[in-house]
């Protein structure tokens, strides 16, 4: 499961670095795209902080947090048998990880990069890629403990779990 992990991770990873290029690009001059009035629009903000922009200027302790995220869950994702958590823990890290690519070589430099942002919502904040993936992640994460499913599914009768990643 740990090599299916990854590749969504990859997936999401790949899917926000092109849309974060496109925007840069498409967006750069200022200009807006509505999609569904007031509700969703695409417009280009270059993002200090966390959510809502919280503590822009303690932008490299985000990415002390986003590598120690990417860190715990590739450790947790390693003993992962169970599907659901497999997608739930590749979404996360993809999320984290790519996030953490944003802060440490995006400008203005070095652990003090600004997160590319692009969908906003209906003004509430904007978001990109990473984020969707981040609060599916997470949201998926809850579920799973809220109805108690493990990350190692049981072995089947006469079978035997492998420690090794699959």
């Amino acid at each position: 499961m740990f090599r299916a992990v990854v590749l969504i991770a990859a997936v999401v990873l790949a899917s926000d670095q092109l849309t974060k290029y496109w925007a840069e690009s498409a967006l750069s001059d200022g200009q807006t795209i509505t999609l569904l009035g007031e509700l969703l629009q695409l417009r280009l903000v270059y993002n200090p902080g966390a959510a809502f922009s919280i503590g822009a200027a303690y932008t490299w302790i985000f990415a002390v947090f986003a590598a120690a995220a990417v860190v715990a869950v590739t450790v947790v994702a390693r003993r992962v048998t169970s599907r659901a958590w497999a997608v739930a823990l590749g979404l996360v890290l993809g999320g984290a990880t790519t996030h953490l690519l944003d802060r440490l070589f995006r400008e203005p430099g070095f652990a003090r990069g600004h997160v590319v942002d692009f969908i906003d919502y209906a003004g509430f904040f904007v978001g990109n890629v990473a984020d969707i993936a981040l609060v599916v992640g997470v949201g998926i994460v809850m579920l799973l403990n809220v109805r108690g499913i493990p990350l190692r599914e049981p072995a089947a009768a006469g079978e035997q779990v492998s420690s090794s990643a699959s």
